[in-house]
């Protein structure tokens, strides 16, 4: 990848204020990171895959009907075409099948990290001691962060091949080291 995460970051920022948004584009980042090693090629592709985890929404706040569309454009203009695809595929409304490794690890870890994050919200430990157990439950829950797609959480992770209770305990393993960052530490540690 030729784009680098710092030409990332200023796009991002170009499109996208809410600090909500800019806390997801963080939080699906280091666990695309982490991903990497997990699910992909290892140390290499770390910063190829944390890339697409901090853009795949940029477009969001600023063309929501259009989402993912301009982000793609854009990345397919810096010659970024896996990530274009990667970020087109994990938007189930282009029809565009997640095929490597990237695209399936993409769709498997978005919608998990949002809700994961909703879950440490709620809890006054926050990440601290969230368990996949609880998440599940918490899944089971429509009700409770009732815009996250469980279907593409099921089919995320189904396509990357994991199992949900491991695939949940990576997701928070990942993000419990930026817990501070992203908010997720609880009302016990503020």
């Amino acid at each position: 990848m030729s784009l680098t995460y710092e030409e990332a970051q200023t796009q991002l920022r170009k499109w996208t204020e809410t600090p909500s948004l800019l806390k997801h584009a963080r939080a699906v980042e280091v666990v695309m990171r982490q991903a990497a090693s997990q699910y992909g090629g290892g140390e290499g592709d770390a910063e190829a895959w944390a890339i697409v985890g901090l853009l795949h929404d940029a477009d969001y706040e600023r063309w929501p009907d259009e989402h993912p569309a301009r982000i793609v454009e854009w990345l397919n203009k810096q010659g970024e075409e896996a990530a274009a695809h990667a970020v087109a595929a994990h938007a189930a409304r282009t029809g565009i099948t997640p095929d490597t490794i990237l695209d399936k690890a993409l769709l498997a870890c978005d919608e998990l990290s949002g809700f994961v994050v909703a879950c440490c919200l709620v809890r006054p430990e926050g990440v601290g001691s969230l368990k996949p157990k609880s998440v599940k439950k918490k899944l089971k829950d429509k009700s409770f962060a009732a815009k996250v797609d469980r279907g593409e959480i099921t089919r995320g992770i189904e396509l990357l091949g994991a199992d949900l209770t491991e695939h949940i305990q990576f997701v928070i393993d990942a993000l419990r080291p930026h817990a501070a960052e992203l908010g997720i530490s609880g009302q016990k540690a503020e």
